[in-house]
């Protein structure tokens, strides 16, 4: 059959690294900065695609990085490669972005508005904070006013709103525990099972990562080594030790080429390099947290990914490659559970943000760019590629094969229907005050000295509405974190804070 000059697809993929044992990275003068790494991963991925050089391209799009300001940092790459582009794009934050890139270049390239697309991202938060801790100034390039400005190619989505601003309720490493003890009182595991069975899933993705070249730390890690806190790995937002946490302390870069067969034939990129992409979806949960049915449910992940299957005329039973989003445990349960995956399956094709490493919003790229390299070698086979941004809030989906697609490219937002789900109102500190209400989920937040320090806890009142409290009792937080305390009663008083009835 022949395909469709407008087809898209991935013909090349790359993937940087600036590791402390890189000769550059021993001075901060010599260190690389993100730019650098952007632009040696498009170079590599160039290589991949059998290319002998960059080619100029319709669009350069990067992911927006949180260790350097450029201004329009696609700009500097481009100078750097010596290519130009028509357009210099810079998305929003969001780990889902790159794969929301890549579905909104597949659907530019299958309407002719572009041909070849690069996209990429890079973090070089290592070295930046090595730098800071020194007092070293980075001489790394900056925007002046010869800096022509980005163009923002991806929407933006508020993650916190009026309720969780006012509590302070902010932070992935708060947000993210509360999921893993709803996630653990639903499943009916005791404290202590439950920390063994998230040890044992983190373990077997520290063990993926040990065999990626690409990954940041390539050591596996015992179960009993992830939940034991230690020296090197302190409890920061129980039940999370260190290890169980996106490691976001990385100088990494990744890079990928997308184009239409048309402009793949032309550029010459060999046949047995071409990966298509089947399908795509982008959604969100309600959009603030305090609004979520529960926290041991995400119903967007669940639709969204059905969607990008559907899209690809195939169920989760057919698809052989399968790399979820890691940031933490919860959210590959969350993701696994709303696909219908088996948490034992294999479920990351890198090893996941704590252990193949977490470049802020660019972790999917490189995800992306390592599920390429295994279709290449597996003719024929099916990858899925799921991409989270937020507190499990923004999802992005992608269908991949060396096989074409037997129709066009297709892509879903199945917005509307997600935003009729359910819902819960939020009572302020005024509406709860005096009443009582039960914990759904919570958080206990160590300090440095490994002592509790906050716990945060989302209870639900009698009329359904979702209230936040919180606590400072040390005493309450040390016996949080060995019992169970979903579904215990507590009051709420007129500053907010909880007390267990």
């Amino acid at each position: 059959m022949a395909l469709d000059p407008r087809t898209p697809v991935l013909v090349g993929c790359g993937q940087s690294l600036q590791r402390p044992d890189d000769p550059r990275a021993a001075s901060f003068d010599t260190a690389a900065d993100p730019a650098t790494l952007m632009a040696e991963a498009i170079r590599l991925a160039a290589a991949d695609a059998g290319l002998t050089k960059v080619p100029d391209v319709d669009a350069l799009r990067v992911v927006a990085l949180l260790s350097w300001k450029y201004g329009n940092p696609a700009w500097f790459v481009a100078q750097q490669l010596g290519i130009s582009a028509r357009q210099y794009g810079l998305s929003v934050n969001g780990g889902n972005t790159p794969q929301t890139l890549v579905n909104s270049a597949a659907l530019d390239i299958q309407a002719g508005r572009a041909d070849i697309v690069v996209l990429t991202g890079g973090e070089a938060t290592r070295t930046k904070q090595r730098a800071k801790k020194a007092g070293h100034t980075l001489a790394w390039p900056k925007a002046d006013s010869a800096t022509p400005a980005a163009e923002q190619v991806s929407d933006d989505l508020s993650m916190a709103g009026e309720q969780e601003i006012a509590r302070r309720i902010v932070m992935p490493v708060q947000v993210y525990p509360m999921f893993e003890t709803a996630i653990r009182a639903r499943a009916g595991r005791s404290v202590a099972d439950h920390q063994v069975f998230i040890s044992e899933l983190w373990s077997r993705f520290s063990k993926v990562a040990a065999t990626n070249p690409n990954a940041w730390s390539r050591r596996e890690l015992s179960a009993e080594e992830i939940r034991t806190p230690g020296p090197d790995n302190r409890m920061i937002g129980f039940p999370y030790p260190k290890f169980m946490n996106s490691n976001n302390d990385v100088d990494m870069g990744a890079a990928l080429i997308v184009c239409s067969v048309e402009k793949a034939e032309s550029l010459g990129v060999p046949r047995d390099r071409w990966v298509f992409i089947h399908s795509g979806s982008d959604c969100h949960e309600h959009q603030y947290i305090s609004n979520r049915w529960t926290f041991a449910e995400t119903p967007a992940i669940e639709l969204g990914g059905k969607r990008a299957l559907e899209l690809a005329g195939l169920t989760i039973g057919d698809i052989d490659i399968v790399d979820l989003y890691s940031c933490f445990p919860s959210a590959v349960q969350l993701g696994a559970q709303s696909l219908g995956l088996d948490i034992n399956s294999q479920l990351t094709r890198t090893g996941g943000l704590p252990f193949a490493g977490g470049p802020w919003n660019n972790y999917v790229m490189h995800a992306i760019a390592t599920v390429m390299n295994d279709l290449r070698e597996r003719p024929g086979a099916k990858g899925l590629v799921w991409a989270n941004g937020g507190y499990t809030t923004k999802h992005a989906f992608g269908v991949y094969s060396t096989q074409p697609p037997t129709t066009a490219f297709r892509h879903a937002y199945p917005q509307d229907e997600i935003d009729a789900m359910p819902r819960r109102d939020v009572a302020t500190i005024d509406q709860a005050k005096g009443k009582s209400a039960t914990i759904e989920a919570y958080s206990v937040m160590h300090g440095r000295d490994g002592a509790p320090e906050m716990i945060h806890a989302a209870c639900l009142l009698a009329d359904g509405r979702r209230a936040w409290g919180e606590s400072t009792d040390v005493t309450l937080g040390r016996a949080m974190c060995t019992d169970e305390f979903v579904g215990r009663g507590v009051n709420l008083d007129a500053n907010g804070v909880f007390h267990v009835a």
